[in-house]
């Protein structure tokens, strides 16, 4: 069992919190603040025992100067500094003398947030190589590391592992109630046991695919990702999504499991991916050459429901069309209304899924929403999680 911040000592302490404050931000207003407000509790914890917190976070990718200027962290440390009713001091430098004194100037609940983190990809990407210097700079700041990123658990970064190695370690509240809920689906799920996995990309999912399929009593397939196994299957695809590289993993696992895996039997089609788009339902082996499929269609939603319904455990991972636009949102969100009308515990695999349900307003009739979509999938994939295994066992 992992030491958690509540195995520490924190009064007086410099205590550094990795959290993830990726967040999407345009013109420097934050559109969705929800990974702010689930890394509140640890940092609370971390104030109410007189700790000097240090937060660390990434924010999108930095490949250039001007990703510099879009991923800036100081909208963050507005916001925060709003929810936590106390004044977060930002510094704009993720190294330095002014980031050194201002450290050696904290006095007890005190609150610093460091900036961006991947601005030091810009250099070799240190901190996404994890650059060993790096991540002993950033430790010699604190005195013990928190981490409550689950975002990026299953990432070898200078900002988690990194100073992982050179600190006494623990875990926050927050990765501690995504591993809590996540566990519920690897340790004896409640059954029927039903996974629905969308999303544009089965290289993305082909763990997890492999290993809950033995879970799992059933697989609904959507998204982009359906097509290649509508491809795999024969079908005529028109000018779908395919990863002509993955076809045979497919072909493989509809032979293996062909009462297991439910593909769509109807999609929503276009010929341009727009608002504006002019749709067509179209049954498997209807879609025309030109046309791509978007978004699953009402009798594919009335077939998965057949398999939700009766069901005592869902997960989620990938949203089955391409919600963000009007004309193919309906799969999604007829889906979550289904979900969250069963009795099942259901859980929301972060990133677009997540996403998804905050926008149409589901969020709330979910069992659990995880942070981290790709973490999610790891963890349930049952593979290493680099910066989880490194922190200090109780």
């Amino acid at each position: 069992m992992k030491k958690t911040i509540k195995d520490f000592e924190l009064s007086g302490k410099k205590v550094i919190i990795r959290c993830d404050f990726n967040v999407p931000i345009e013109n420097g207003v934050i559109k969705d603040d929800s990974r702010i407000k689930a890394s509140l509790k640890t940092i609370r914890y971390a104030r109410k025992h007189n700790a000097k917190v240090i937060l660390l976070s990434h924010l999108g990718r930095i490949k250039t100067e001007e990703d510099k200027k879009k991923n800036t962290l100081k909208p963050v440390a507005e916001k925060l500094s709003v929810l936590l009713r106390k004044k977060v001091k930002f510094i704009d430098q993720t190294r330095g003398e002014k980031l050194e004194n201002a450290i050696a100037q904290m006095k007890d609940k005190d609150v610093i947030l460091i900036e961006n983190t991947r601005f030091e990809d810009l250099d070799g990407k240190k901190e996404s190589n994890n650059d060993p210097s790096l991540g002993k700079y950033w430790a010699h700041l604190g005195d013990i590391f928190i981490n409550d990123a689950f975002g990026t658990i299953h990432r070898c970064h200078a900002s988690n592992l990194g100073i992982e190695n050179n600190l006494p370690s623990g875990i926050g509240f927050l990765v501690e109630n995504e591993i809590k809920k996540l566990s519920k689906l690897t340790n004896n799920p409640k059954k029927p046991y039903t996974i629905i996995l969308g999303g544009s990309k089965v290289s993305d999912k082909i763990g997890v695919i492999s290993n809950l399929i033995t879970k799992a009593d059933y697989l609904l397939i959507g998204g982009g990702m359906a097509f290649t196994f509508l491809k795999a299957a024969g079908f005529n695809i028109g000018s779908s999504l395919c990863e002509k590289e993955k076809i045979d993993f497919c072909k493989e696992m509809l032979d293996k499991y062909p009462n297991k895996l439910i593909l769509p039997i109807d999609v929503i089609t276009a010929t341009e991916i727009n608002e504006n788009a002019k749709t067509q339902e179209r049954f498997l082996g209807e879609i025309e050459e030109e046309e791509i499929g978007l978004d699953i269609g009402p009798k594919t939603v009335e077939v998965f429901k057949q398999y939700l319904d009766d069901c005592k455990t869902i997960f989620w991972n990938g949203p089955v069309g391409y919600f963000e636009l009007k004309p193919f949102q309906n799969g999604t969100k007829q889906l979550l209304d289904i979900i969250t009308q069963t009795k099942a515990y259901t859980v929301v695999g972060g990133g677009d899924t997540a996403r998804a349900a905050s926008d149409f307003n589901y969020q709330n009739k979910i069992s659990h929403i995880s942070t981290g979509g790709g973490a999610s999938l790891a963890f349930l994939e049952g593979i290493k999680l680099p910066s989880l295994d490194a922190i200090d066992e109780k």
